[in-house]
């Protein structure tokens, strides 16, 4: 072949990339427009932007924790929100707003999470947050209180049980679990096949490893790609894909994206090595929610119906239609599980 030929072959080769990437960037760019020019409902919702008294602490390892308190200082419960992984406090949104006019709210950015600081020492692990929030219990929460935690929060809530039980009964009156799990969270199928998923399971911790090593390139890989993102959050995020709404979605996809990769890899080997079931007896007398997403991918419903099993008396609500961020997929539905668990821990019912 010539090197005419060669050149012109290689041009063909190239032009023809060029034109499938271009077809795929015009063909993303056409599927989220449609979806951002549908009827929104929630575009006026100011997310992220309801504040209260700023309380921070700092951990007895040194690390700042962004702590802010709502709602009447002299409401009979406070009730103390734990967010999930990659997110934040202003994921309590719909909860928040909801609330604040009845009860105490303290919400905190888990560490390295949000407005909190990194950790000086390393230490990523569950029992340290569930140490994190004996703490914040200690410095802003003087009376009575119910826990609500959703996925890493709910096993924050656990390794609190874990390792501060007499916490319970008498401080803490109830708890409410959200898209959560006690555990095995490394034997998940992601709904692949058993081979796809194992293989998954093997080379994930080392994939995920080899991103926070990167962390900083990584993160400015993920900022230019909000928009495969976004669809990401979307698919992943809600049970009802195709009406969530996109403001919502911004709002998740805006959270997950500022935080920093190299917390996300610190976290994810707590997250698969998580075991906590026998903390659940701590629970027992306790008043508990237990509620899930029926679609939950990331903590399916068998884990929360695991954790109903193993705390007696607790109430499982399976939401239809619903993925893993029932609270703002369904804030209704959460909410009104949270107050009808805040009457059970006051003793109303």
């Amino acid at each position: 072949m010539t090197r005419l030929r060669k050149f012109g072959v290689a041009s063909a080769v190239v032009g023809a990339a060029s034109a499938g990437l271009a077809g795929v960037a015009f063909a993303k760019r056409y599927v989220i427009g449609r979806i951002r020019l549908r009827p929104d409902p929630e575009a006026s919702e100011p997310f992220g932007e309801l504040r209260g008294r700023e309380a921070p602490i700092t951990t007895s390892d040194g690390v700042h924790l962004h702590v802010e308190i709502d709602g009447p200082e002299d409401a009979p419960l406070t009730v103390v929100f734990c967010h999930g992984y990659t997110l934040n406090l202003d994921s309590w949104h719909y909860q928040r707003r909801d609330l604040r006019d009845t009860y105490r709210l303290v919400l905190w950015d888990q560490r390295c999470h949000g407005r909190s600081k990194r950790t000086p020492t390393g230490d990523s692990s569950i029992d340290r947050l569930g140490d994190d929030l004996a703490e914040v219990l200690d410095a802003h929460v003087p009376g009575p209180c119910v826990l609500v935690g959703h996925s890493m929060g709910g096993m924050t809530i656990m390794a609190l049980a874990d390792r501060h039980p007499h916490l319970f009964r008498d401080r803490v009156r109830g708890v409410v679990l959200l898209s959560t799990s006690a555990g095995k969270l490394a034997e998940l199928t992601l709904g692949l096949p058993a081979i796809v998923s194992k293989l998954l399971h093997k080379v994930g911790p080392a994939a995920v490893a080899a991103l926070g090593r990167g962390g900083a390139l990584v993160d400015r890989g993920r900022q230019a790609g909000h928009d495969i993102s976004f669809l990401a959050v979307r698919l992943f995020g809600f049970g009802d894909s195709s009406n969530v709404s996109p403001t919502v979605v911004d709002f998740v996809e805006s959270m997950i994206r500022t935080t920093p990769t190299e917390v996300i890899a610190e976290f994810y080997p707590a997250l698969m090595s998580h075991d906590k079931l026998d903390a659940l007896d701590v629970l027992d007398g306790v008043p508990t929610a237990v509620i899930v997403g029926e679609k939950d991918w990331l903590t399916p419903p068998d884990h929360s119906r695991a954790i109903a099993a193993a705390v007696p008396h607790a109430q499982l609500t399976e939401i239809p239609d619903t993925s893993h961020l029932a609270q703002l997929e369904r804030p209704g539905v959460v909410n009104d599980a949270i107050r009808d668990l805040l009457k059970r821990a006051a003793g109303e019912e």
